[in-house]
């Protein structure tokens, strides 16, 4: 029977060790692009003809009018005073809040770049991370317009050209949003203003169309919104050393009754997304960060995906819209380019908020999570955080791997016992065995209880393996000393080494197996996590350090007083 319990256990770590192999790979299979941020540029080599969606005019009904009375002509109002910032490149707008610095392209109004202030590129870095940009190197925009009958997105005419009062327009001291409007006016007498409505502290930008029809026809379109990628590598990873690894970097859509789906760029033409839905939102994900449309949760929208060149497009298209001769109408979208913080993405769209994705241990892992973001509310560093939260798991699970700990502790002072049956009876195995059977009976041992504390722990490490992975708030996060980001690997090994001399101490309080084999197993564990965890997240190897001491501790308490009251019984 203790020869199956030692099985047991060492199956136990063996399977965690390769879930752990099939997540990694899963999420780290990709050699890494090119940290270096290309600099940005107008516009793409690509025809200006393939970035516009079909419009859907038989698939979605028109929106019912509800249009308001043109007012007077009136010059859009310039901003207050701002400090000043450099022009952008080659006539492009800049807008920048406490956030971030986006630049939009005058031709067509789209996001070509978008600067996170509150992110850095690296710890290493003073530079802002970039997450949006147009250049050689990666194309990756937020691209919005209005398409269909009077649309003045065309494939004929290509993108229009929108004039703006300033190029740099800076949120102010004392401001709490800025609005950033962008004129066309169109040939029949129509003007459109397309407008970015920024808030102060927060990611998500209203993208608004008003359309004012001054001209003697009734004028008709529909509003899209699409996130445009190249099949460039991801930049975001950390460096994670020679492993170059890479998370998954794709398309994900959502609905209120399908909240989360992936869509990898692969499947863009091979299972195209063609959804009408009320509600729904689309994005492109990355490491830690999503560039995400959401329409109007009003109106039905139909999301969609194609491929066009290395270009990769998901978007949605509005339903038509009429504008009547003298009237105006208003029609927007929301766009969200920036890291993914569950409590920024959930209020915006059902489902939204699971593009962090926890995998299938996700219960257990938002749990874990919502613990250590409640921890670093006090604590203030994530580093302790993860010490306090471990010894508060540890807490916990104590009173089911109590049990098990004293039940190891009486395995191992009744080992010179066993070792006396097994002399006694030499190659008899079958006795062996019964006589084994009888002295665990009579000293209440059950050698299968060894095996708790491991499976115990293979979800909760899995658990925080992904929140690890997918927790934008640890990017960068330092603890002490030389562990500056606690998402990305110890670059000295030094957390992996002490993880190792930990778990061959604690091996070395439980009772050791009396085959040669298992043994020898036993002893090789720890150099082979030690090695497997050398790429690991410093995070999670600093919770594994600190479970294994806390085991060492309550381990060797128990031990001593096991061995202090033990007394052998006779019969």
């Amino acid at each position: 029977m203790q020869k199956w319990a030692k099985y047991l256990i060492l199956l136990g770590m063996f399977i965690t060790a390769y879930m752990l192999i099939l997540a990694w790979q899963k999420d780290y299979g990709h050699i890494a692009a090119d940290q270096n941020v290309a600099t940005p540029v107008a516009q793409t080599a690509q025809p200006a003809s393939a970035d516009i969606p079909n419009a859907n005019a038989s698939s979605v009904a028109a929106t019912p009018v509800n249009n308001a009375d043109v007012p007077p002509v009136a010059t859009p109002k310039k901003e207050a005073a701002a400090p000043v910032i450099a022009p952008a490149p080659q006539g492009l707008i800049t807008l920048q809040t406490d956030m971030y610095r986006i630049t939009v392209d005058p031709k067509g109004g789209d996001v070509v770049r978008s600067e996170l202030l509150n992110h850095l590129n690296a710890v290493d870095s003073q530079k802002a991370f970039v997450l949006l940009e147009d250049g050689p190197g990666r194309v990756y925009t937020a691209q919005s317009g209005l398409i269909g009958v009077d649309g003045p997105d065309a494939a004929a005419t290509g993108r229009p050209l929108y004039t703006s009062a300033q190029t740099s327009y800076v949120l102010a001291t004392g401001q709490t949003s800025l609005d950033v409007p962008l004129t066309f006016e169109a040939p029949n007498g129509v003007q459109i203003i397309k407008s970015f409505h920024l808030t102060a502290g927060q990611y998500p930008i209203k993208v608004s169309y008003q359309i004012i029809n001054r001209g003697k026809k009734p004028w008709q379109g529909q509003m899209f919104g699409q996130v445009k990628r190249d099949n460039s590598a991801d930049p975001s990873k950390a460096n994670q050393g020679m492993m170059g690894m890479s998370t998954y970097m794709g398309g994900a859509w959502g609905t209120p009754d399908s909240h989360y789906n992936k869509l990898k760029f692969t499947k863009y033409q091979e299972d195209p997304l063609n959804q009408t839905v009320k509600g729904g939102w689309v994005a492109v994900l990355q490491h830690y960060f999503v560039t995400a449309w959401i329409p109007d949760a009003n109106t039905t929208a139909v999301l969609s995906t194609r491929v066009s060149g290395n270009n990769n497009f998901i978007g949605f298209t509005d339903p038509v819209v009429t504008v009547a001769p003298g009237m105006q109408q208003t029609i927007s979208a929301t766009l969200y380019t920036g890291p993914k913080v569950q409590d920024n993405l959930k209020p915006l769209a059902v489902g939204l908020d699971q593009t962090v994705d926890y995998g299938w241990l996700w219960p257990i892992a938002q749990v874990l999570f919502l613990g250590l973001k409640y921890i670093h509310g006090f604590i203030g560093n994530w580093g302790w955080s993860i010490i306090l939260l471990t010894l508060l798991v540890k807490i916990v699970l104590f009173p089911l791997s109590a049990k098990s700990y004293r039940s190891m502790a009486k395995m191992k002072v009744i080992a010179p016992e066993m070792q006396r049956l097994k002399e006694v009876h030499g190659e008899d195995r079958m006795k062996f065995s019964q006589e084994m059977m009888a002295l665990y009976k009579k000293e209440g041992v059950n050698p299968l209880s060894g095996c708790l504390p491991i499976l115990l722990q293979m979800p909760i490490f899995m658990s925080l393996y992904f929140v690890f992975m997918e927790s934008v708030e640890l990017r960068n996060a330092p603890w002490i000393g030389w562990i500056t980001d606690l998402s990305s690997m110890d670059h000295w090994f030094v957390l992996p080494l002490i993880m190792g001399v930990t778990m061959f101490v604690q091996q070395a309080l439980n009772p050791q197996p009396a085959d040669p084999m298992q043994a020898k197993m036993l002893r090789l564990m720890p150099i082979v996590f030690t090695v497997f965890m050398l790429w690991f997240p410093s995070g999670l190897v600093l919770y594994w350090i600190v479970n294994n001491l806390l085991t060492i501790v309550q381990q060797k308490y128990v031990n001593h007083q096991i061995e202090k009251s033990y007394h052998p019984k006779v019969g």
